[in-house]
């Protein structure tokens, strides 16, 4: 859901169907709330999340609302596909098609993928400005390489989009085995990164963005809100 910016004398013009000079009426009149608060000024600004009430009957009350899914191999991040099962086919909620998914995960890839109907959250977290960092289990077809570190960390220019990668950390567990720490996420980056030493990426999962983590408690398929306090940590 988009996070739409509006007067409140706009809005309820519109949303009445009146002039603008009733709606100062109104106002006047002390019948208009705005979060339970007396509203008075036409030029107050209000949003998509605002609750709104005029003469005690709710005009406008969206809730923000954040979820956590556990996404599996073989669903496809999109609200809608002809072919394969979707994140959103696998929510439980009321509220499910007024998600979009805040940072995808490509369809053979696992992990934490948020959702949400809060742009300015989900934009938040995909600026590169932000900082975000998101980290990665991936499983490599061929053994790791300490030479791998160091090109992650000085980036990898990309001829096709002429970028070069910002610094990412590669910490090597096994020797098929890496954890990766991202800030960014270009298309199939880390694919592309291990394919620059032709080594094939057999499983990519995703553990973590900033400092929420995925839940272990989640089997591959579920999912849960966000807690207030999870909303607020990245």
């Amino acid at each position: 859901m988009a996070i739409n910016r509006s007067r409140l004398d706009k809005f309820l013009s519109e949303r009445f169907n009146i002039k603008r000079k009733d709606v100062r009426l109104l106002l006047a009149q002390k019948r208009v709330l705005v979060d339970e608060q007396l509203a008075l000024d036409v030029d107050l600004i209000i949003d998509t999340f605002s609750l709104i009430t005029v003469d005690g009957e709710i005009v406008q009350n969206n809730q923000a609302k954040y979820v956590m899914l556990h996404k599996p191999v073989g669903v496809v991040s999109a609200t809608k596909d002809d072919i394969h099962q979707t994140v959103i086919d696998l929510l439980d909620f009321p509220y499910k098609h007024s998600l979009h998914i805040a940072g995808r995960l490509d369809l053979n890839s696992s992990g934490l993928l948020l959702l949400t109907n809060d742009s300015r959250w989900s934009e938040k977290l995909s600026k590169p400005n932000s900082k975000v960092a998101k980290i990665y289990q991936v499983t490599l077809g061929n053994k790791l390489t300490n030479d791998m570190i160091s090109a992650f960390l000085t980036g990898m220019y990309f001829e096709f989009e002429n970028i070069t990668t910002k610094p990412a950390k590669l910490e090597i567990l096994s020797e098929h085995i890496a954890r990766v720490e991202l800030v960014e996420g270009k298309y199939h980056q880390i694919k592309r990164m291990f394919g620059r030493f032709r080594n094939p990426v057999v499983k990519l999962h995703r553990q973590s963005i900033g400092s929420l983590a995925l839940d272990e408690n989640l089997k591959p398929g579920e999912s849960r809100e966000l807690s207030s306090f999870e909303v607020n940590s990245i």
